[in-house]
């Protein structure tokens, strides 16, 4: 699949619109050792192979969703590249997808061999949740809105729920086993600002954080009790942040800034740092999965057209 030229421009008019390139706050030197930044696997462009979101796999493998390829593939601990699922092509031609324009798959969980993956299109007969189970085509779970863009994809382990973040709307949405969808929230913390909101998402310790691109946070809610749904701020100064990784020092994360060509150090209560930048390859990074003392870091190439591709990196035992 040629990936469409205008996409770039889509994004570069909608990024740059959004100030989305304004300075980051950020001290000079990362607040965690890392060494060994690496780009292990470079992705074919005009096949659409760019890496949106990324979730663990068995013997050390990842999985990875190709948002212009429609694709859900596993990438091994050698670097082969293996499709597991492509989605349906949109079936009405005039349906343009919201933000973007064009069909793209986004989030994506894993929960053994069974797979949840987020599709838009702009067409509600597509956009949606889908699941498949290895070597078993996809087939859509739940309906989201058309004229939304379902970005982020959480689930929460102990009752099964998603949660999906949509970018244009500015909303999250819960979504049963069973298919149904409920509105979680709408908090104007979610909303966009002039170009992409609510963005990543992650279930910890009973909350859901989610970042959100224009305001440049990390935030978080409860997702059961009283004030569910209401999001408070755990770290800000993040232009362009997209996915996000737990450290596993409280609400620390890795997190990609997707517009600003950074991976950084964010929350916790310190400052935010820079881990990762362009000059170790890094072409638009859109999430980070973090494997014992091993980060990977997918980068999509959206608007650099420049080399799709997976970096990974080690992190050494420094004060976090």
């Amino acid at each position: 699949m040629k990936h469409p030229r205008i996409t770039r421009a889509l994004l570069v008019a909608a990024v740059l619109a959004s100030g989305a390139f304004a300075p980051m706050a950020a001290s000079a030197a990362p607040a965690l050792p890392v060494s060994g930044a690496t780009t292990v696997v470079h992705f074919d462009l005009a096949a659409g192979q760019m890496p949106e979101n990324i979730v663990a796999d068995r013997d050390g493998g990842v999985d990875v969703t190709f948002a212009g390829a429609r694709q859900v593939a596993r990438i091994d601990n050698h670097g082969k590249v293996r499709v597991l699922a492509t989605l349906p092509a949109p079936t009405d031609p005039a349906a343009v997808t919201p933000l973007l324009g064009f069909p793209l798959t986004t989030g994506l969980v894993r929960d053994g061999r069974t797979f949840y993956v987020l599709y838009a299109t702009g067409s509600a007969k597509e956009t949606g949740v889908w699941t498949f189970t290895e070597g078993n085509p996809p087939r859509k779970l739940a309906d989201l809105p058309a004229d939304g863009l379902p970005n982020g994809l959480a689930r929460d382990g102990r009752t099964g729920t998603l949660y999906v973040t949509d970018s244009a709307k500015g909303a999250v949405y819960a979504v049963t086993a069973t298919g149904r969808v409920e509105v979680f929230s709408t908090d104007a913390a979610l909303a966009p600002t002039g170009f992409f909101g609510v963005n990543g998402a992650k279930v910890r310790d009973g909350h859901l954080y989610v970042s959100n691109l224009d305001q440049g946070t990390l935030l978080r809610t409860p997702v059961s009790g009283r004030t569910a749904g209401v999001f408070t701020t755990v770290a800000s100064g993040l232009a362009g942040i997209d996915d996000f990784a737990f450290t596993g020092h409280g609400d620390q994360v890795l997190a990609g800034l997707v517009t600003e060509n950074k991976v950084v150090l964010a929350g916790g209560g310190r400052p935010v740092s820079t881990v990762l930048t362009a000059a170790d390859g890094l072409s638009n990074p859109t999430s980070v999965l973090l494997r014992g003392g091993t980060a990977y870091v997918p980068s999509a190439a959206y608007t650099t057209q420049n080399d799709p591709n997976l970096l990974i990196l080690r992190l050494g035992r420094g004060r976090h």
